[in-house]
């Protein structure tokens, strides 16, 4: 961002200096560029700087001013400058009122051109010039914020994805164990009836208690150890989700149908293993996991770039030899270790399975589309090359070629914009693929063959070839290219003839081109990163936060399913030598199965007690992760525990709420005494529409079992408070709790 405006401040800093070297006339021009650059990389730019308040509207004043002005005493040296207004014009104001003035800012900048050299094409030229900085100067400056919140977003969506894994064991441990433990109690509670009179029978109920301990028990570790029914897409969308977490470019492809349980469970399993071992073992950059449908089976295979040596596996381990062994149970076949390219490839091949685990045909059920880009990026992205396109043909049309040279010019720039914008800019595209290296050699051609042949240095996007290489090739290699060209883009205007304002402008706008090529085409995929990841985040929230509840589950149904099996083989014993200390151990039977049954469902639908403060803090990082500006306003006051886990619920499932079924970009939460009462307002400018027209607002009714408002009012209630949630007539939505003090 430093380097492509700095680029900006220089050239227009050479028009001036070519003018005079004066130091009246040098001096006021070094003013105004300096303070506008500070005010650009200090404040406009900084992801930190609230610039949408009186500062920030001070600031844009002091920015016009020096942008502006400098234009009567410069001239035509000076017309790139208002670009740097037009971008902080949308940093500053909100849409549309920014994006009207930006709008009129370059078409003014077109018609005072205009007016200095009378040539409607000059205007034509400096109204796109103008709009393409604008639009650089907003992309590579919401760039520089993005990045950070990217990074906040990966890590807490590394985190995230573990607990969701988690969270489904703990779903499959209440699931298994609430019948289980159920069962126990009642058969504990009959056997402890039958121990005085009918030992027989007592006997019978005490071998089923341990038959459905013992099995209890075996399913607490088989869940907690991951060994049960797996999902393949669930697997390969958490793959995908932890390794983007890990800022490894990973592509993601299945086409494998339908499989049958046990199948589907083992090759889940080896996306598991491979992508856990990939991240522990390995530098990875790239991964590629292709799940397919063959003619002898189904296929599991992961590639990535981090070649390693193959580790020496534990026989009791979870890597390749036990891998091996699952998948060979099955009849299938595995393969690991480097490939050709420097990659390294793991390779599961399991034959057709009928659900009973005889081969049969499988049928594949492609899977298709990927999620589109969030229109912001992509926008940007367009309209900016799309820019460097016209200006590009604005050369040629003012170029000595013939006409035939022309549409060949012509033809070049349209072919350097397809490429760029269809390609090596699309998150998507696997631009470090034969098919992205043979691209890059049309793109070369396409750029140097208008200006060779034709004898004229500004014809071809040399900027839009270099920005691509920085894109398609790892920095050893793409750096150097880069310099290769821009280096070239110069020296061709010396070759022809250029002066030094020539030959430095083609240095620099070949720089900036290509550096702007580069980052917008980052910034187009980590919006799309950003917009999956406050999706993923919405869905994750509440996952982190019931994992609280879960994570000790094991360790304490561990426990308490080991003392039920041991109380029973001891009761067991006694039923004959000592009834009444039967009596005993399945008294001590029954309080243990009663707790952990009632542990099961504590942790399982989270009823415990929360902490308010915990809440809060969380709602304020996990807004500030998905790019919604929170205020939070706390009166100090001291809550009984319940009151304090209702609000706690109330404020969690709101937020969770904003996030999943919202557009906001503000969110207040607010804990005050009104009058004797206890009041959490959570309002938000993410207004959702019914059917075209806004909803009035609504006091939710009660009632219901969901998760939702009529699950908080029952809550709420319980604690002789109520809640209303709806939208308000200025256009929010309110959840608005009030409990009496």
């Amino acid at each position: 961002m430093t380097v492509v405006f700095g680029g900006f401040v220089v050239n227009a800093a050479q028009y001036v200096v070519a003018e005079s070297t004066a130091l009246a006339h040098v001096a006021p021009a070094a003013f105004c560029l300096t303070v506008m650059m500070v005010l650009q990389l200090g404040f406009f730019a900084t992801p930190t700087a609230d610039v949408r308040n009186a500062v920030g509207y001070a600031a844009l004043v002091v920015q016009a001013a020096v942008v502006l002005g400098p234009i009567a005493l410069y001239g035509e040296g000076w017309t790139g400058m208002p670009g740097f207004l037009a971008g902080d014009v949308l940093l500053v104001l909100r849409p549309p009122a920014g994006w009207v003035l930006f709008a009129l800012i370059a078409a003014a900048n077109g018609y005072a051109q205009y007016r200095l050299t009378d040539v409607p094409l000059e205007a034509v030229y400096i109204t796109t010039l103008t709009a393409v900085i604008g639009l650089v100067v907003y992309g590579l400056s919401r760039l520089r914020g993005l990045v950070r919140e990217l990074a906040d977003a990966r890590s807490e969506l590394a985190g995230l994805a573990v607990a969701r894994e988690r969270l489904r064991f703990a779903r499959d441990l209440h699931d298994l164990l609430g019948f289980s433990l159920s069962a126990v109690t009642l058969k504990a509670e009959l056997a402890y009836r039958l121990v005085p009179g009918r030992k027989d029978h007592a006997r019978r109920e005490l071998a089923e208690i341990l038959d459905i301990s013992r099995q209890a028990l075996a399913d607490v570790r088989a869940v907690a150890s991951s060994y049960r029914e797996l999902s393949l897409d669930d697997e390969l969308a958490s793959a995908r989700s932890v390794l983007t977490a890990a800022e490894v470019v990973v592509s993601v492809r299945c086409t494998a149908g339908e499989l049958p349980t046990r199948t589907r469970t083992v090759l889940a399993t080896v996306v598991r293993e491979g992508v856990t071992n990939l991240l522990r073992h390995s530098k990875a950059e790239t991964c590629d996991i292709v799940a397919t449908a063959t003619a002898d089976g189904v296929s599991i295979e992961i590639v990535n770039d981090g070649v390693r040596p193959v580790p020496e596996e534990r026989p009791d381990g979870n890597g390749i030899r036990n891998l091996t062994a699952r998948v060979e149970a099955l009849g299938g076949t595995l393969t690991a270790g480097p490939g050709p390219d420097d990659t390294y490839r793991l390779h599961a091949v399991v034959p057709h399975l009928s659900e009973d685990g005889d081969q049969a045909d499988a049928t594949p059920d492609p899977r298709r589309g990927q999620a589109m880009a969030p229109r912001i990026g992509t926008l940007i992205a367009t309209a900016v090359f799309t820019g460097y396109a016209v200006i590009g043909s604005v050369f040629v049309v003012v170029s000595k070629a013939e006409p035939a040279g022309q549409v060949f010019a012509e033809a070049c720039v349209l072919a350097s914009l397809a490429l760029v914008l269809g390609f090596f800019s699309r998150p998507e595209a696997r631009v470090r693929s034969p098919l992205g290296y043979a691209l890059l050699g049309v793109l070369a051609l396409v750029t140097y063959l208008p200006g060779l042949l034709l004898a004229d240095p500004y014809l071809g996007l040399h900027g839009l070839l270099a920005g691509s290489l920085l894109v398609a090739l790892r920095a050893r290699v793409g750096l150097p290219l880069f310099f290769a060209v821009v280096v070239s883009a110069g020296v061709i205007h010396l070759l022809e003839g250029g002066g030094a304002i020539n030959v430095t402008y083609g240095f620099l706008v070949t720089v900036n081109h290509g550096l702007v090529v580069f980052a917008l085409s980052r910034l187009r995929s980590m919006v799309s990163d950003l917009h999956e990841a406050r999706s993923e985040l919405a869905d994750l929230a509440v996952t982190g936060e019931r994992l609280r509840f879960a994570r000790d589950l094991h360790d304490l149904l561990g426990y308490s399913l080991s003392a039920i099996t041991l109380k029973t083989e001891l009761t067991q014993r006694l039923v004959d030598r000592d009834p009444g200390r039967a009596q005993q151990e399945l008294s001590g039977i029954l309080d243990v199965s009663r707790q952990a049954l009632a542990d099961v469902r504590a942790v399982a639908t989270s009823y415990r007690e929360l902490s308010l403060d915990e809440e809060i803090s969380s709602a304020r990082d996990l807004l500030t992760a998905s790019d919604i500006a929170v205020t939070v306003r706390v009166e100090p006051v001291e809550l009984p525990p319940d009151v304090r886990t209702v609000l706690a619920t109330v404020l969690r499932e709101g937020i969770a709420n904003l996030l999943r079924h919202s557009h906001a970009t503000r969110c207040g939460i607010t804990l005050a005494h009104e009058d004797g009462v206890l009041v959490l307002d959570v309002v938000n400018d993410g207004v959702r529409r019914a059917g075209g027209t806004t909803r009035a607002r609504v006091t939710a009714a009660v009632g219901g079992s969901g998760s939702g408002i009529r699950n908080l009012t029952v809550r709420v209630t319980g604690v002789g408070g109520t809640l209303c949630a709806g939208v308000e007539e200025d256009d929010v939505y309110r959840l608005r709790a009030e409990i009496p003090r």
